[in-house]
Order: structure tokens, then sequence, then C-alpha cells
């Protein structure tokens, strides 16, 4: 074979092993915190499965979760809690209703009381849309405390709630949360997330 050949077949071939070694990695773009927060804070359609923990001073409650965000509307599935079956919750703004595991249907102030009744407090969903992504309600001030040397959050400090995220899971492009604990004087709710769907 040719020298000249030869030597730009060797070139030909680094420059297919440099090709090789530069495709993308799955792993995601290093974006700046204030850049990646209201991209969070504005994603309307998320769903993810996962289990609940609520801690109300002495009582406890474990159950499995669904939740489905569609824009402002929540639709969250608890299996456990109140006897054989699920029951389903749906919120949109300030309208809270309840479909209990009787199919029996209430509404409003009806709904929170059932909730508080049942659970030992009545749940911010609101604010747990965001929270559950790992950033605050756009709506009020918030303390933030970011993981050293990376870009999501660490803990958070909401309305008199705090959230301390343990874990991360890479969805996609995203890190999301994977494991994260709410708590607000005797109540504590540590959720564990099985799965994203974005």
């Amino acid at each position: 074979m040719p020298r000249k050949l030869a030597a730009a077949l060797g070139v030909a071939a680094l420059g297919l092993i440099a090709g090789c070694r530069s495709l993308p990695v799955t792993a995601p773009v290093a974006v700046s915190w204030d850049e990646r927060r209201p991209q969070l804070q504005a994603r309307e359609r998320f769903e993810l499965k996962g289990r609940v923990a609520i801690a109300v001073a002495e009582q406890g409650v474990n159950a499995n979760l669904q939740w489905v965000q569609t824009g402002e509307r929540t639709q969250v599935t608890l299996e456990g809690p109140f006897g054989v079956g699920a029951v389903r919750i749906s919120a949109a703004g300030n309208d809270l209703a309840i479909v209990n595991a009787d199919g029996q249907r209430l509404d409003s102030d009806a709904a929170h009381a059932e909730l508080t009744s049942r659970l030992g407090f009545d749940p911010p969903l609101q604010r747990l849309r965001y929270w559950i992504q790992g950033v605050p309600d756009p709506a009020s001030p918030a303390t933030q405390t970011l993981e050293p040397g990376q870009q999501r959050l660490q803990a958070l400090a909401q309305d008199g709630w705090s959230i301390l995220y343990t874990s991360y899971s890479l969805v996609g492009n995203e890190w999301l949360p994977a494991r994260l604990t709410v708590q607000r004087d005797t109540v504590r709710v540590r959720l564990l997330v099985d799965g994203w769907r974005l």
C-alpha cells in the first residue's frame, strides 16, 4: 500500500475515532438555577407515581400515590389510607373535590374537612405542585438552598413549610426529585418517587 494512502487512511481512522468520542452523552446540559427555576415552574404537564408516608403527631398513614398535572388542574390518586380502594382528589385554584373509595363525591369545604379528618392536615396542593418538581411556588417568597456545585435545590422554606430534597433522578435531560420530605409543625410527609412522565 502506498505510504500516502496509508497515511490518509490513518488520518481518516483517527477522525472516526475522534468523532465517536464526541457523540453526545445522555446527561443534562448545565443550566444555571436562574434559568432552570422558571422553566420548571412553567411546566404545565407531568405525571409521577410513588409512595407517600404521612405522619401527624403520633398518627401515621402510608399510601401509593399517582399525581397528574394538567395546567392548573391537579389530580391525585391515593391508594391505602382510606380503606379499601382508591381516593381521587381533584384541585384547580381554590376548587377542591374528592371521590372516596365508596364513590361518594365531596366538594369545597366538605372536601377540605374530609382531607383534614383523614390525613390529619389539609395538604397545600397548589404549593405541592411546584415543590415536588424541586422548585418554589412563584406566588410567594421562599428561601432556597442549592446543592453544592449543583443547579438544583437541597432545601426550601416557604409559607411555614420546609422541604428537604435528599435524592434526584435523571428524567430525559432533567434532574427531578426522587425523595423529599415536606414538614411543618407536627406534620411530616415523605415522598418516594418511583417514576416520572413528562
